[in-house]
């Protein structure tokens, strides 16, 4: 893949970010998440989680052994005032 591939598409984060940070932080993949909001967009990771362990784990030649995994997160969607304060249902227009 091209450096200016975009690994994370929710926080447009390249793999060339991501190369650069495990190179220079030698991170595991939670700092690398940290360091770079990469996995922390509206997906919670799901698109990108694996491609980040993929690099992580080649650039620092060692299999992940994190302690603290990353967690997936649900994802976000709109929802209208009127569904919150119970007046209509999430099906209704």
């Amino acid at each position: 893949m091209d450096e200016k591939t975009i690994v994370c598409r929710c926080e447009e984060v390249t793999l060339g970010t991501i190369k650069d940070t495990v190179q220079h932080y030698n991170c595991s993949p939670r700092e690398v998440k940290l360091r770079t909001r990469a996995g922390m967009g509206y997906c919670g990771g799901r698109t990108c989680r694996n491609v980040i362990n993929q690099v992580v784990e080649e650039i620092n030649k060692k299999p992940i052994t994190d302690e603290v995994q990353l967690s997936y997160r649900s994802p976000v969607r709109p929802v209208t005032l009127g569904v919150l304060g119970g007046v209509t249902h999430d099906n209704e227009g």
